[in-house]
């Protein structure tokens, strides 16, 4: 069975103090979770302190991006060679919002992703539509351009060290969610995908997050589903009660 992966991506919030406020209260109400994987992912100002705050705890950091680049005269990035210094875990690739505001690609995707894993950390490689492109009825050409994309020239040895975050980006801070049908559809479809590019054993280990305003109460239907193995958490992942109800009602997919 594949090892569910719930993630906080706490995006452009949260000073220092308040980061650790945070992590202090997951780390009380969280610390007997062993059976699935737990990940915080703050903005790169805290990484250093909530690294500190988590030692030997069972909760995983992961940073929010990284460059393609291991050093050089790339001012304002942070690479992967830093993140893993510093104690991060996973590192997540090709957010909707880098790709809407920041002008990700699937090449840009793709360069990070690789030198992510030659770096031995663990990429979260997001995909998924906007609105115009789900009405248009374009939702699986997006997700293959994604992913054909974003995993090319990748083995079959690392990319099962990758995991893949859908967001239906028409659902990220709309107030909308993908109903679990639609949710599971995209990721059986994901699935099926990844058995066209790799084969049977990648498509059925591969873990599949979904990511699209996940709350407490929406995240029992969701994470029921067969295919989907966690989720990216936004806004519910700023609090901690929202938080740790998503963790707890996760942790009892497979018991």
């Amino acid at each position: 069975m594949r090892r569910v992966i719930i993630a906080g991506n706490w995006k452009m919030n949260k000073t220092i103090s308040e980061a650790l406020e945070l992590v202090n209260g997951l780390k009380r109400e969280l610390c007997d979770i062993e059976d699935i994987d737990i990940v915080v992912i703050p903005p790169f100002t805290a990484l250093g302190e909530i690294a500190d705050a988590l030692t030997s705890s069972n909760i995983k950091l992961g940073a929010q991006d990284a460059h393609w680049e291991q050093k050089g005269a790339f001012t304002g990035e942070i690479s992967p060679t830093m993140l893993k210094d510093i104690g991060v875990t996973y590192v997540v690739i090709g957010h909707s919002e880098r790709r809407i505001y920041f002008g990700e690609t699937n090449e840009t995707v793709n360069k990070k992703v690789k030198s992510v894993l030659k770096t031995d950390l663990l990429p979260i490689m997001c995909i998924g539509e906007r609105l115009e492109e789900r009405e248009a009825g374009s939702t699986f050409d997006v997700i293959r351009d994604h992913i054909e994309g974003g995993l090319k020239g990748i083995s079959e040895q690392d990319v099962l060290k990758v995991v893949i975050a859908y967001e239906p980006v028409w659902a990220i801070g709309t107030g909308k969610t993908a109903t679990p049908a639609q949710a599971e559809e995209a990721h059986l479809y994901i699935r099926d995908l990844l058995k066209e590019l790799y084969d049977e054993s990648v498509a059925k280990n591969l873990r599949i997050q979904y990511g699209g305003s996940v709350k407490p109460e929406n995240i029992k239907e969701l994470i029921n589903q067969e295919d989907i193995d966690g989720a990216l958490v936004g806004g519910a992942s700023l609090k901690t009660e929202e938080f740790v109800s998503i963790v707890k009602e996760s942790a009892k997919k497979g018991v």
